[in-house]
């Protein structure tokens, strides 16, 4: 009877449980199982807790099965989503569901039962008991495969949406496909792949046309560093940052080495950017594929000119003669305020605005070499459907180019571009179109958050009052903001031209997010170059106070024959160099034989100031070391034009309020195409005494190991607290000067000699505070490797990177 009693309760038991809808809060998902919309418990975590797989809220009522990162903790909408199964096509919040059905098949089912997405998986043919598990792994990878035979049978990883994760392989069969825009995630119109030619490239996909602009179409693809001679077509981003293509597209992140969380994505506005998690739980960009945001094709609608500033961000306007197809939309673009010029005779009554550092990229009715303008005009005019022309100087063949454009797409207002585009334009009003300068006719951007329409009807799809109410409140108050700012623009302009500086020349700003001064503002910033802070071998450098930046470092340059057309454009890929290390520019000018540089303040001065005060302990002279080395990394390997220094000294290392360093001073000493770095020749003897590399004074080819050996002289300094220059004595011995500081420092190193030892000896004593030996090691044995008489024996600057993090990371 008790055995009876016992096994009718445990029937009973198995039919109570077996009647509950499944609950997955672990890793794994079992053959025959399901997730539930409607149980908030249902989800997959990996083991670390770092990932999660479920149902995610994209709007109203709607969901996808999505992957995101739990860990720090996140709720609703406000995770960091990784991966999306129905992006294009969500699923309504009651009675949807995923199932692994017994064939090995994942399905996502709606409200009706209809199958919104599925896999398409075979069962092996080592599998005999097709016991099929979905597991979420801790590298957020979710993985379905045969237990028995252990091989995936289908990986999320294989089926990217718009982010790429450590690990997770891009080849010839993926792609990352943009989200539409913040907060939709909706597929949009930018596209990250490897075209057939087998190069990396950004592609905007748009609903009328597109074209590709990364890397820049203007050039081939080795002339940007890529090549074309692979068959693997694979990229890869590891976990400490490091990218790698089969097309020889390769980067560090600028917290390269670090262990943290990472991620490649496709963002919405066209750019590719690599985040990091940083210790407040907060995503930071520590690398991104194009600098100047308005080169990106299709961000503003056709005709329009996108800008962008520092204060303002990037901005879309329709240039003279034309508005806005639709005032609520910028997508849709701009339209002409006159009729075609095709109507015969109509040639006649045309004429041309010239609109200086413009360019609309593409659509070239021909291109017309070594010509006129007057012919250019001409041509254009005569053509029914050209819109306008591009005028510019051919540096390589010192003439003049033409390209009559039959459409104006992908338009764009930077001082980095040297030519003009010729608007052509009814003669009969010419003179009442105005030049676009700064906010005219701009468009303030829409919401950030933007509710995903969807294409059946779900239940409690409309918003509710309250939402609606917000909402209104929301646009009538954006609509204030921009007639409040228009207007105070407008009496800026009309009662104190002198408040707008360069604006009324319409030179002032500059798209690659710096800003071209008039002599006259800077000379007024310094107080007339009063207070000077700094002197190099390419000119002084005052400290000055801007109205719109605050305190600024402005650097006159020494009078030099350089033209404004090279200086324009070695200043253009100087302000292109974005990283944490490097001293950010703020604009340049140039009038006359004037030629100034503007740069953030450093409130802390030089490397060199800071070496004899008590300020620097040993730790932050370590992390000195690690910053201004990645700096140099960044120049010598990462820009598509390498810059080489030159002048490497604790002088040209300067430190923000928190001591971070930032490498200073790399401003024209030398920009170099990736093709003819193994060529290079220098007119002219660079550096500084006692920091500079044997090969400057054998005549030996310049390569960037030059700035590498100087930034070991640097390490010695700040170890030793000797002076490579000048002789300089403690405790009774010469460090530096009439006996090299190298040799000073190897002759310590005798063999026999404990470790503990020869450090103490050569240890700046004047350095207070505990130090860790390992570190002092570790620095000692990078610098003695950068300043080997043989270049070829000296690491790369990355490499001293790598080095410098790797005890970091051991000693975690």
């Amino acid at each position: 009877m008790r055995n009876s009693s016992f096994l009718l309760v445990l029937i009973l038991s198995i039919l109570h449980l077996s009647s509950q809808p499944s609950s997955a809060t672990h890793d794994t998902l079992s053959r025959g199982d399901s997730l539930s919309i409607d149980n908030p418990d249902d989800i997959l975590i990996s083991k670390s807790g770092v990932f999660s797989a479920g149902f995610y809220p994209v709007g109203k009522n709607a969901y996808c099965f999505a992957i995101w990162f739990s860990h720090p903790p996140c709720s609703g909408q406000n995770c960091t989503v990784v991966w999306v199964a129905n992006r294009d096509e969500p699923i309504n919040g009651r009675y949807s569901k995923l199932s692994l059905k017994k064939n090995g098949n994942l399905v996502l089912t709606d409200a009706s039962q209809a199958v919104v997405w599925a896999t398409e998986s075979d069962p092996l043919s080592c599998s005999k008991t097709l016991f099929f598990q979905l597991q979420l792994l801790d590298s957020g990878n979710l993985v379905l495969r045969d237990r028995e035979c252990n091989v995936p049978l289908w990986q999320s990883f294989h089926y990217p949406t718009d982010v790429l994760l450590p690990g997770q392989k891009l080849t010839r069969n993926t792609t990352l496909v943009s989200s539409r825009s913040n907060g939709n995630f909706f597929s949009g119109y930018y596209k990250l792949y490897f075209d057939n030619d087998n190069v990396l490239r950004l592609l905007f996909d748009g609903p009328l046309y597109s074209s590709v602009y990364w890397p820049d179409p203007a050039h081939v693809s080795w002339e940007v560093g890529r090549t074309t001679y692979n068959d693997s077509r694979v990229a890869v981003l590891d976990s400490l940052g490091s990218f790698t293509s089969s097309d020889d597209l390769k980067f560090l992140t600028s917290d390269f080495g670090q262990k943290t969380q990472r991620m490649l994505k496709a963002d919405h506005d066209g750019n590719i950017r690599v985040y990091s998690r940083e210790k407040d739980g907060k995503w930071a960009v520590t690398w991104q594929g194009l600098s100047e945001s308005c080169t990106v094709h299709g961000i503003c609608g056709p005709k329009s000119v996108c800008s962008y500033s520092p204060s303002e961000g990037r901005s879309c306007s329709c240039p003279p003669g034309y508005v806005w197809s639709n005032d609520t939309d910028w997508t849709q673009g701009c339209a002409p305020r006159f009729e075609s010029f095709c109507n015969k005779g109509a040639h006649a009554h045309v004429d041309f605005l010239r609109l200086p550092h413009h360019d609309y990229y593409g659509y070239d009715r021909a291109y017309i070499q070594n010509t006129t303008l007057a012919w250019c005009k001409e041509k254009c005019a005569d053509l029914c459907d050209c819109k306008g022309f591009q005028y510019k100087f051919n540096g390589n063949r010192g003439s003049f180019d033409c390209y009559p454009k039959i459409r104006l797409q992908n338009g764009y207002f930077s001082f980095s571009f040297n030519g003009s585009i010729y608007l052509k334009l009814p003669k009969a009003n010419l003179s009442s179109y105005q030049r676009p300068t700064k906010g005219s006719n701009s468009l303030s951007c829409p919401p950030k958050v933007q509710e995903v329409f969807l294409k059946r009807t779900y239940l409690e799809s409309h918003m509710n009052s309250t939402l609606s109410i917000l909402f209104t409140v929301a646009m009538v108050l954006a609509g204030v903001e921009i007639v409040v700012v228009f207007l105070t623009w407008s009496f800026l302009i009309g009662t104190d031209p002198d408040k707008l500086g360069g604006y009324a020349k319409g030179y002032h700003l500059a798209g690659t997010g710096f800003t071209r001064f008039t002599y006259a503002e800077l000379k007024k910033a310094t107080e007339n170059f009063s207070k000077q802070i700094g002197r190099g071998s390419g000119g002084i450098v005052y400290k000055g106070v801007l109205s719109d930046h605050g305190e600024a470092a402005v650097k006159l340059l020494n009078e030099a024959n350089q033209g404004e057309d090279e200086f324009l454009a070695e200043v253009r890929t100087i302000g292109n160099l974005n990283h944490i290390n490097l001293i950010t520019m703020w604009g340049y000018c140039v009038e006359g034989r004037h030629r100034l540089l503007v740069y953030e303040f450093m409130n802390h001065g030089s490397l060199a100031e800071n070496l004899s005060s008590d300020q620097l302990d040993w730790k932050k002279r370590y992390e000195i070391a690690v910053g201004s080395a990645k700096g140099l990394a960044y120049l010598h390997e990462e820009c598509l034009e390498w810059v080489l220094h030159c002048d490497v000294k604790p002088q040209n290392i300067l430190l923000n309020s928190d001591y971070q360093p930032k490498v200073a001073d790399f401003g024209l000493s030398k920009l170099l195409n990736r093709d003819s770095f193994k060529n290079t020749s220098f007119s002219r003897i660079r550096g500084t005494r006692g920091y500079m590399a044997p090969e400057w004074v054998y005549n030996m080819p310049i390569t960037f190991k030059v700035d590498v050996y100087s930034y070991g002289i640097v390490l010695l300094e700040m170890l030793t607290g000797g002076n490579p220059v000048a002789s300089h004595a403690i405790d009774g011995e010469v460090k530096g000067g009439n006996k090299r500081l190298t040799t000073w420092v190897r002759e310590k190193m005798k063999p026999g000699v404990a470790m503990e030892t020869w450090i103490r000896e050569i240890m700046d004593p004047t350095v207070k505070g505990p130090y860790d030996i390992k570190k002092m090691e570790v620095l000692v044995a990078v610098a003695l490797q950068c300043v080997e008489e043989d270049r070829d024996a000296r690491p790369t600057m990355s490499q001293v990177v790598e080095m410098l993090l790797r005890h970091e990371s051991e000693n975690l």
